[in-house]
């Protein structure tokens, strides 16, 4: 091969070097690892020793004073008389008992715990949870849970005497009736704190609100700190980190969120509507009434040996709260659904991370309602992507037909170029030119099979995106795959193989068969002998990407399985039955004899290879000697 053709393998080699070491190359430096550790321990807060439970005569006490703390033993006063610096007025509500509290209906079971009132468990009744250890064959099922971490925060700053404290550290009184749950925290100079939790009959939804009452809160603004260690519930923890993070909405933006690659934080001095930290399926979001003054939101990196994704972090700064005056806000705590969280008209559908750009339109308002409507009388999700395929390729046939066409008139041709070989033996840039002068000459466009290609880019890319977050496709069987939201392991290997992994997608591996045998039915009538390095690199691609998507959602590689097949079909029964080869090759020789003019595209190229022809040349040209 001549130089050429090696500087093409060359770059091909570096491209698919590029994006398979993609990941490695982005991956953080010595210094952002530390930086990440440090975030990851400020994060991370002590355990907590409750402290011993009062004697039992001790009864709920609305205000304390002298009086009433004469009634105290005289351990438990001197317990109390220790923390009053630390604690101040709520001394007293450092001193109790854990106890536990439950919301429940048919969608979902909310554990609360009385000790900062807030929740400890969360278990949504109709999904389960799916793990996989290295080695086994079979994943792990189970319940799923979330913000059920030991280390988890749900902790109101209040002031008091110029101190803060935090709420996650005392103990409220519960007072529950059905599904209403008050937890109320009272100070030894009349203060409260007061946090109201409702959970809806049918849905995943609580109505929250706080009261506050003789809380200074003029010069030191009340001040919320969630922290969430968002685990893993998902058999492929990767991906499932790699769409997990903390999304929010400016009150006057468009939603954002914090980076879901590397540990990112972002401080909004304005107000904020709503903040959300999301799974890959599944969120816990906040939903103020009146938005928030300002927030924090942070995003803190796992470590590979932690057995959660990363830490999600949110402070919200409250706006003024007048005394006895409700708070209202909304928590959503279930299923990325769309239809469901588009309901708030709030930009919370957002979370769903089907891609911002042009590929997010076409996956939110395009490809979604035509699965929503297939599959709302079609139960078996792999069907319907069977569907979506046939529905695709009819839509593009028009344009495959004269992909194809344009093909067979190059298989017409093809003598003819073969003869340019002979003549001009390893002079590339003559070849080229006369071979565009042929298919000027004959009236074809070598570029005439682009367009099905350039046209079904944009939804390869935009389905790239669309199945692994897609919370419809989770769980949910086709074939041999079980779950088409992640990769389909027909064969579990006994050990790991670098960028592969420890299994085999088959789907994975049929799509790359079929893209081969494709590339040979649509290239079979195309002259290689002015490139012949692209004859091996059009089947070294699809091989490359065996190690891309061995590891990618099987819904995705499923559908380009299907395409292929679709393709297949396609072109030999276009080429064989209903193309007219003869009327096809008359009508060439009848597009000679018609005058020609050249189009800007074909004067510009042909003046291109032109001005290569001359650059190569010169470049072989002997130096003149000096006289």
């Amino acid at each position: 091969m001549d130089r050429n053709n090696w500087n093409q393998i060359i770059g091909f080699t570096l491209i698919f070097a590029i994006i398979f070491l993609w990941a490695k190359l982005n991956a953080p430096s010595e210094e952002e690892l530390a930086k990440i550790k440090a975030d990851k321990q400020s994060t991370t807060t002590e355990t907590v020793v409750d402290s011993p439970a009062p004697p039992a005569d001790i009864a709920p006490i609305e205000k304390l004073n002298e009086d009433s703390l004469s009634q105290i033993s005289a351990d438990t006063s001197m317990l109390v008389a220790g923390k009053r610096e630390a604690y101040g007025p709520y001394a007293l509500a450092t001193i109790g008992e854990r106890t536990e509290y439950i919301l429940e209906n048919n969608k979902i079971k909310i554990h609360f715990s009385n000790k900062g009132g807030r929740i400890t468990r969360v278990l949504l009744k109709n999904y389960k949870r799916i793990s996989h250890i290295p080695g086994q064959k079979e994943d792990v099922e189970g319940p799923l849970i979330l913000m059920d971490h030991a280390q988890n925060q749900f902790d109101y700053i209040l002031p008091f005497q110029g101190k803060t404290l935090k709420s996650g550290d005392l103990f409220f009184d519960a007072s529950q009736t059905g599904n209403k749950l008050e937890f109320t925290l009272r100070g030894d100079e009349g203060q409260l704190f007061r946090q109201t939790y409702q959970l809806a009959d049918d849905d995943f939804e609580l109505k929250y609100a706080i009261t506050q009452n003789g809380i200074p809160l003029e010069t030191n603004p009340l001040k919320l700190e969630w922290t969430n260690y968002l685990e893993k519930v998902e058999k492929n923890a990767d991906y499932e980190r790699f769409f997990s993070t903390v999304y929010f909405k400016p009150a006057e933006k468009d939603p954002d969120y914090c980076s879901c690659r590397s540990s990112d934080e972002e401080d909004l001095t304005n107000p904020v509507k709503w903040v959300s930290h999301s799974n890959q399926f599944f969120n816990s979001t906040l939903i103020a009434e009146q938005p928030f003054a300002s927030g924090l939101m942070r995003t803190v990196m796992a470590e590979e040996e932690d057995p959660y994704l990363k830490v999600a972090y949110s402070s919200l700064v409250f706006p003024a709260i007048n005394n006895n005056a409700q708070y209202n806000m909304t928590m959503f705590i279930g299923p990325n659904e769309f239809d469901r969280l588009k309901q708030y008209d709030l930009g919370v559908e957002d979370i769903i991370p089907f891609g911002w750009s042009l590929f997010g339109t076409v996956n939110r308002y395009v490809i979604r309602p035509i699965f929503t409507f297939l599959s709302s009388f079609i139960g078996n999700m792999g069907i319907v992507i069977l569907l979506l395929t046939l529905l695709v390729k009819l839509v593009l046939y028009p344009l495959t037909y004269k992909m194809l066409v344009s093909q067979a008139k190059m298989g017409v041709l093809k003598p003819k170029l073969a003869h340019l070989k002979e003549k001009f033996k390893d002079d590339t840039q003559q070849i080229q030119v006369e071979t565009m002068k042929i298919y000027r000459e004959f009236g074809v466009n070598p570029l005439g099979g682009c367009m099905p290609m350039v046209l079904q880019m944009p939804i390869w890319i935009a389905l790239y995106r669309f199945f692994p977050a897609s919370i419809e496709f989770r769980q949910e069987g086709f074939l041999w795959a079980n779950d088409l939201s992640s990769y389909d392991a027909f064969m579990q290997l006994p050990f790991t193989i670098p960028f592969y992994g420890e299994h085999v997608s088959l789907f994975t591996l049929i799509w790359v068969i079929t893209t081969i045998i494709y590339t040979y039915f649509n290239t079979k009538d195309m002259d290689m002998s002015i490139n012949p390095a692209m004859k091996y690199v059009q089947y070294f691609m699809p091989v490359m990407f065996l190690f891309w998507f061995n590891n990618y959602a099987s819904g995705l590689t499923a559908y380009m399985c299907i395409s292929n097949i679709f393709n297949i079909t396609q072109t030999i029964v276009t080429k064989s039955y209903i193309i007219n080869h003869d009327k096809l090759r008359d009508k060439l020789e009848l597009n000679k004899l018609k005058p020609k003019k050249k189009n800007s595209f074909q004067e510009r190229l042909e003046t291109a290879l032109r001005e290569q022809q001359k650059k190569q040349a010169e470049k072989t040209q002997p130096p003149t000697k000096k006289k």
